[in-house]
Formats: C-alpha cells, sequence, structure tokens
C-alpha cells in the first residue's frame, strides 16, 4: 500500500522489536507542543491513522474496483513529497538536502521499497484485511532468519516459538480462508519477502548513507522524502510497463470528486502514521509502542470483515485471532530479548 517510508519501516521495526536509538531520533526530529494526556492522544492518533490508511487503500483497490495500484502508489507517495518539502521549507521539520550521492546510495533501497508497496497494493485488492494482517508475519520468520546469515544474530527460544506459531496461523489462515485466492496469496508471500529484504538492506546502508550527508544523520524525515522522491521517476516507468496508463485513460473513476477526495486522503495518512508514530515513540517507549503496534492489528482486522462482508468461517476465526496473539508474544519476546542482551 501507498505508505510512506517511514510507516514502511515502523511495521518492519515495531514487530522486531528493534527500536534502539529511536527514541533519540524522534526528540531530534519533533518537537511536541504542550497537550494534556499526550500519551493517550498521540497512541489514539497513531492506532487511527495506521488503521484507516489500510481500510481506504482497500476500499480504493476493492470496493471502487480501482486497477492500478502502481498509479495508488504514485500518487499516494507524490502527496507526501509535496507535504514534506511544504514542512520542510516551513521550518517546521528538517531534512537533509538530496544530493546525487545520498540517492546514488539509496538508490538499492528505494527498489525494495517500491517493491514492497506495490505488491502490497496488488495482494490486498484480493485478500481481506484480516488474513492480509495475518499472512504478513511472515515476514518476521524471513527478517529473523535474514539476521540470523548476514548479521549473525541469534534469537532465544521465546522468539523461535512465536515465529513458529506465525507460521503455524498463516497456513491455517490460508486453509480456513473462504474467500483464498491464489493470484493475492502470491503477491502477498513475494510482499513478505521484498519488506524482509528492504529491512534488512536499510540497516545495511544506513550507516553509509549517513556518511555522504551533510549533518552525518539521516532522521525520519530525510527518509520520507528520500524514498518517496525516488520512487515517483521508478513509479512512472512502472506505470507504463504494467500498461496502467490506458486503464487510467478509460476508467470514469477519475471523474469521481469522491474518488480524488478518498485517494488524497490515503496519501494525507501515509504520511500521518510517520508523524503519530513518532509522536507516541515520544511520549511513551519502545515496550508500550511496540506493543499497541501489535495490538493494533486486532480490532484493525474485525474492523476490516465487518466493513468489508468477508465471509468467515470459526476455523479461519480461530487462526486470525491465534496469528494476532502471536504477533503480541513476538513483540514481547523480541523487547525480552532486547533487555537482556542490552
Amino acid at each position: 500500500m501507498g505508505l510512506s517510508a517511514a510507516h514502511a519501516e515502523k511495521d518492519v521495526d515495531v514487530e522486531n522489536g528493534d527500536l534502539e536509538g529511536e527514541k533519540e531520533r524522534v526528540l531530534r526530529s519533533v518537537k511536541s507542543a504542550k497537550i494534556p494526556n499526550q500519551a493517550l492522544l498521540s497512541g489514539l492518533a497513531y492506532c487511527v491513522s495506521s488503521c484507516s490508511m489500510i481500510l481506504i487503500n482497500k476500499c480504493v483497490l476493492s470496493s471502487y474496483d480501482f486497477n492500478a495500484g502502481i498509479s495508488l502508489m504514485l500518487y499516494q507517495n507524490f502527496v507526501s513529497v509535496i507535504i514534506v518539502s511544504g514542512l520542510s521549507a516551513w521550518g517546521v521539520i528538517s531534512t537533509e538536502p538530496l544530493t546525487f550521492r545520498l540517492m546514488k546510495v539509496w538508490f538499492p533501497v528505494n527498489v525494495l521499497f517500491v517493491g514492497m508497496l506495490i505488491t502490497s497494493m496488488f495482494s490486498l485488492k484480493y485478500i481481506n484485511v484480516a488474513m492480509v494482517t495475518v499472512l504478513k508475519n511472515v515476514t518476521n520468520v524471513i527478517t529473523a532468519v535474514g539476521e540470523m546469515y548476514l548479521f549473525q544474530k541469534h534469537h532465544d527460544n521465546r522468539v523461535w516459538a512465536a515465529l513458529f506459531l506465525m507460521i503455524i496461523s498463516a497456513i491455517s489462515g490460508g486453509i480456513t480462508d473462504l474467500s483464498f485466492h491464489a493470484i493475492g496469496y502470491t503477491w502477498q508471500v513475494i510482499n513478505c519477502f521484498l519488506t524482509a529484504s528492504y529491512s534488512l538492506t536499510l540497516r545495511r546502508v544506513m550507516d553509509t548513507a549517513k556518511k555522504v550527508t551533510r549533518s552525518g544523520n539521516l532522521n525520519e524525515f530525510s527518509m520520507v522524502l528520500l524514498n518517496n522522491t525516488l520512487s515517483l521517476p521508478l513509479g512512472v516507468v512502472l506505470i507504463f510497463l504494467f500498461k496502467e496508463v490506458d486503464y487510467l485513460y478509460e476508467t470514469p473513476l477519475l471523474k469521481l470528486p469522491s474518488f480524488w477526495l478518498v485517494i488524497t486522503l490515503s496519501g494525507f495518512l501515509g504520511l500521518a502514521i510517520s508523524f503519530t508514530s513518532m509522536w507516541f515513540l515520544h511520549q511513551t517507549g519502545a515496550t508500550t509502542y511496540s506493543l499497541v503496534g501489535s495490538l493494533n492489528k486486532i480490532p484493525l482486522s474485525v474492523t476490516g470483515i465487518v466493513l468489508f462482508h468477508v465471509p468467515t468461517s470459526l476455523q479461519n476465526s480461530m487462526s486470525i485471532l491465534f496469528g494476532l496473539l502471536a504477533g503480541v508474544f513476538f513483540a514481547r519476546a523480541k523487547l525480552k530479548e532486547k533487555s537482556q542482551s542490552g
């Protein structure tokens, strides 16, 4: 789905419990206003924006039957670039200049980022929100194995137990899914590999990218601007390759003001997730942030089933709940692992 770079990173990092140093970056990049009960308010804002983003994308792709997922991603990323550039110009946020050296270093990460967003769009068109949420857990398994081989990082038994539960829930969920769609599941599996690759590659490229910036740092807003800006020319090329231009020329949806309102809102929400996630992390901490991120998937899945009238069974519902709880267990296990290793 057409998320900002920061949201894509948060989705991976939160589930992996990998938030070391994030709070310091937040403190440097966000100036928080004096509002009472900020922890509660920021938590609600984060939950509402992240849930709304997925549900609106599902609405555009399924309810409107919009068959141009790459174009939707391109428009959402364009909205993010405009907003972040404007906020940076007004001095509300600080971003690094997008030099040729920085973009050259970042380009491999951006290719994975674009692939991750596009495959997410394609899978969400065919699979219900609840099953997408459960199947995304497979990303954690791939990432954990990648960390073990690439970074020689070893995980304790609780983490592997949670990963095993995630695999079981994904398999049982797919078997009992009454609206099973082979194409959608194929795209989601590809998405899991690309998301894990993005996360692992990002960690390797981050240090190199910081060295070619003027300040020696690369905050989250700079990554949002960098990823979304680089995605624009790549997205245009893919639109022609996948022949979405012909579809856009013929579809009557682009003549509907309500459709433009919805997709523009999705662009704002994609960026809102970045702001609210940093605000929430600033007001609470890694533990609360991680657990809320995992628990947030439960109401999202239920809402997705109800809003889109998804046919389900007791077995499938239990598989989905099992997978969501496994995600919470995984977040707790990773946090305990980090606290013990620290």
